[in-house]
């Protein structure tokens, strides 16, 4: 995303209210985008938002709040920094949690600020009083009620030290890196220099920046880091070509700072393969990028597949759980490895230098001229491209197909497909190098809203939405602000027209032959939802498909404007 202006105002200017100097520490601390909703007890901070002037921090109007905190999410696999959120109480909050969620399960970065009502009103029930704190503890490592005058902006450098990578929330051991800071009402017109001037005045003394980052710890002593990595990659070598699996997920695989590259030059060297997490935050793929073994969805194929080796390396990555516990099918850890067989990387800040480390140590034992052949031999096995499917109905097959010989380069693909794209994975492999997100914590609804943000973080990178219907009915309202915003999002709407998990998990669970209810609390149809017509009336230009040619030219005109486009893709029998 191109970096925001600065401020209209001058930085000596002091702030002239609360809100003001909120707003204004989060600018400093580096958040660029607001996405919001606001209401009532939020009015003083959107007129600080103004005093800021329009292009220091963009503020992006959604209808609803699971597109709000789905936006942010979306934006900061992207970024990789923190968006803010703008909240109206807690039913705002409440109904923000769901996307809160998948943001905690993916550890984004997000800061929240949810408006509270005044201090003096609480206790006198009014109609929207509600126990915030409690709401936000779900979803959150860090909450915080800024409940002392004049320490709003020590309270904001806290909160976003919170949203900050560090050892303490690295994947395998947080809850995140979601932080909320509730204001109540007054806050945002009183004064900004409350009764405890020397807390604040020490807050002062450094910029934000300065402060936030003061906050980080020591990195850990290099030469031990080091060791572990050695007696890691000893365990690895050791291993019989295909023995060992690396279970890589977070910043492991990314492309950015080259973890990804050297977590593959291991495997090369090593005959390792690479697993990552089914539910992964995000992936980069394609092009010259070493293609990943996604885990399987249902638990007992995923133990399966892990059974089969004698180590298991995670990277920057919880060790694998069970979405659900089947009658039959536990326990809930996935991994039968006894400890002395699981090697944990929980690299905290720098995972990319602990990965470039550990390729050292396996170069280390097997050779320079040894490793540097693997290297190449495994480079030569590129996946070959897509092909385009010979025209037909649509299934789920040639669907994926088309969508993956048609995705520009560089795009970003947000895939909340679920049962109907099973096979995009593997189609995709051989694609000139793209990002790939997924819905991390299993609530539903992730995918426009999660659009949004990426578009707003990537505005030269095309994002596709390969959309499930029944998901995408949680979250309509994000495409009015695609469209407000002239968005570069194509979503394509799989209209099979059912709950099609469900249908599956009745058969798997052995509940027994699908009577009426079952049938209709998994039907989509009586009424089918329209899902032209959805789009058109939030603005955004729609078509309905029914054949691989015509998604194939729907998806190329789509390509051809500058703004968003939805496609219906009909699956249905």
């Amino acid at each position: 995303m191109a970096p925001r202006g600065p401020s209209s105002i001058s930085p000596r200017a002091p702030p002239k209210n609360g809100a003001e100097a909120l707003v204004r520490a989060l600018h400093e601390g580096g958040v660029d985008v607001c996405f919001a909703n606001p209401g009532t007890t939020e009015m003083w901070l959107v007129g600080a938002l103004d005093s800021l002037g329009p292009d220091a921090i963009r503020t992006v109007l959604a209808l609803h709040e699971t597109v709000v905190s789905g936006a942010a999410d979306g934006y900061a696999r992207m970024a990789r920094k923190p968006a803010c959120t703008l909240l109206h109480l807690g039913p705002g909050l409440a109904n923000a949690l769901a996307n809160l969620h998948n943001a905690r399960r993916a550890n984004s970065p997000v800061l929240n600020v949810v408006g509270d009502q005044s201090t003096w009103h609480h206790g006198a029930d009014s109609l929207l009083e509600t126990d915030i704190e409690s709401l936000a503890s779900t979803v959150s490592s860090w909450v915080r009620t800024s409940d002392i005058p004049g320490a709003i902006r020590a309270d904001a450098i806290d909160a976003l030290k919170a949203t900050r990578r560090r050892e303490s929330n690295a994947p395998a051991t947080s809850k995140g890196r979601v932080a909320t800071l509730v204001v109540p009402h007054d806050r945002g017109w009183e004064k900004p220099d409350g009764p405890d001037g020397d807390f604040v005045a020490l807050s002062e003394l450094l910029t934000v920046e300065e402060a936030v980052k003061g906050g980080d710890p020591k990195p850990m002593d290099a030469n031990k880091v080091r060791g572990f990595l050695a007696q890691c990659a000893a365990a690895v070598v050791a291993c019989s070509p295909g023995k060992c699996a690396f279970y890589a997920a977070g910043d492991a695989t990314l492309a950015d700072d080259g973890a990804l590259d050297a977590l593959g030059k291991v495997a090369a060297v090593t005959g390792a393969h690479v697993l990552c997490e089914n539910a992964f935050a995000r992936v980069d793929r394609g092009g010259t990028l070493p293609h990943l073994t996604r885990l399987p969805y249902f638990p007992k194929d995923a133990a399966a597949a892990l059974e089969a080796y004698e180590v298991v390396v995670t990277c920057d990555a919880r060790r694998p759980i069970a979405m659900f516990g089947y009658d039959g099918q536990g326990p809930s850890h996935l991994l039968r490895q006894t400890d002395d067989d699981v090697w944990e990387i929980d690299c905290g800040g720098d995972v990319a230098g602990n990965v470039k480390v550990l390729l050292e140590e396996v170069v280390k034992i097997v050779g320079k001229g040894v490793a540097d052949a693997k290297i190449a031999a495994r480079a030569a096995q590129r996946p070959p491209p897509p092909t385009m499917p010979r025209d037909a109905k649509l299934n789920p097959v040639n669907l994926c197909a088309v969508v993956a010989c048609t995705q520009p380069a560089r795009c970003v693909v947000v895939d909340e497909s679920l049962t109907s794209g099973g096979s995009y994975w593997d189609q995709s492999a051989g694609c000139p190098e793209f990002t790939h997100l997924t819905l991390t914590g299993g609530a539903i609804g992730f995918g426009p809203p999660a659009s949004v943000g990426a578009a707003v973080a990537c505005p030269d990178r095309w994002v596709i939405n390969l959309q499930a219907d029944g998901s995408a009915a949680y979250s309509t309202q994000a495409l009015w602000t695609q469209a407000r915003e002239s968005l570069k999002v194509v979503t394509v709407v799989c209209a099979n027209r059912a709950y099609q998990i469900l249908k599956i998990e009745i058969a798997m669970q052995r509940v027994g032959p699908p009577g009426p209810v079952a049938k209709k609390l998994t039907d989509l149809t009586q009424p089918a939802i329209d899902w032209v017509g959805v789009a058109k009336g939030h603005g955004v230009p729609a078509s309905a498909v029914d054949t691989v040619h015509e998604l194939r030219a729907a998806l190329e005109e789509a390509f051809a404007r500058s703004g968003p486009t939805l496609i219906e893709a009909n699956l249905a029998a």
